[in-house]
């Protein structure tokens, strides 16, 4: 099962490979990570998407609150949550398929960031299975590049990870 465990850490050298090398030393799997500094300077946040069973992941929230950079973890999927992910995708938009570029763009509420004569780079945020649908929609031929940030997420309501 798919799980978002968001965690807050020490903001300091290290850390990040740390929590990444919990991981590899037991052979789980990160699907994407995101981290940035929060509000406070001293901490970051963390997003981590990994699949396992309940017991993995049990395991995984037990060793990551054993180092000691960091503060606090959640695992988002576990409750109610909103998550986003963005994508940039440069597309060839010559000719009339340009204009079909657009109104995709349009249709999946998508902003055209960049314009050349032969390409656009279109930017879209959503749920991972949105960004899907997008690229499905598209003639994948048309797909010059593609970059993902991977999930972001954060808990709904009083749902606070402090």
């Amino acid at each position: 099962m798919r799980h978002i465990i968001s965690l807050l850490m020490e903001n300091e050298a290290g850390a990040l490979s740390r929590v990444a090398g919990l991981f590899s030393a037991r052979g789980y799997n990160i699907e994407s990570l995101t981290v940035a500094p929060t509000e406070d300077a001293t901490l970051s946040r963390m997003t981590i998407v990994t699949s396992g069973s309940d017991d993995v992941i049990e395991q995984i929230n037990k060793q990551l609150n054993k180092l000691i950079e960091v503060v606090a973890v959640m695992d988002l999927s576990e409750g109610e949550h909103l998550e986003r992910e963005l994508m940039l995708v440069k597309v060839r938009a010559v000719g009339e398929v340009r204009e079909e570029m657009k109104r995709m763009a349009d249709i999946f509420r998508g902003r055209v960031i960049d314009v050349s004569d032969k390409t656009y780079t279109i930017e879209l945020t959503g749920t991972g299975s949105k960004l899907d649908s997008f690229l499905q929609a598209i003639d994948c031929s048309l797909i010059l590049e593609t970059v993902r940030t991977g999930a972001s997420g954060i808990g709904r309501g009083d749902r606070i990870l402090k």
